[in-house]
């Protein structure tokens, strides 16, 4: 009898836990940090930078590495692919062009999350 009471509780425990973390909000699963828009000649990969495409630049992922970068202010993401190294300035996890940030709904400077998609290399 004692067994099918601890059993019970126990069963309580886990469905009430599961439940409690089903509605738990959601924290961002990649890496947070600034986003900047940048639209300068060469990129590290030796491509010329295009402010219309869809590309970043990320310190350490490889070239051609896609990754959704979602803006946390709005919610809006897009997907870009690595082509260069950057951004080299504490706290800014990626520089988008021109044209990634207006998909994103920012110019300067935006809270991001970044999740990868497709890691080449």
């Amino acid at each position: 009898m004692l067994k099918v009471i601890i059993g019970s509780a126990f069963t309580f425990f886990l469905v009430g836990a599961t439940a409690l973390a089903a509605n738990a909000p959601k924290k961002p699963t990649g890496n947070s940090g600034l986003a900047s828009v940048y639209s300068y000649g060469r990129t590290a990969s030796g491509e010329r930078l295009i402010p219309t495409n869809l590309t970043g630049a990320h310190r350490t992922l490889p070239f051609g590495t896609k990754v959704q970068v979602t803006n946390r202010r709005n919610g809006r993401s897009v997907v870009v692919r690595i082509n260069d190294r950057g951004p080299f300035i504490r706290g800014r996890v990626i520089d988008v062009t021109p044209a990634a940030a207006r998909a994103l709904g920012f110019s300067g400077l935006a809270p991001v999350t970044l999740d990868v998609i497709d890691r080449r290399g």
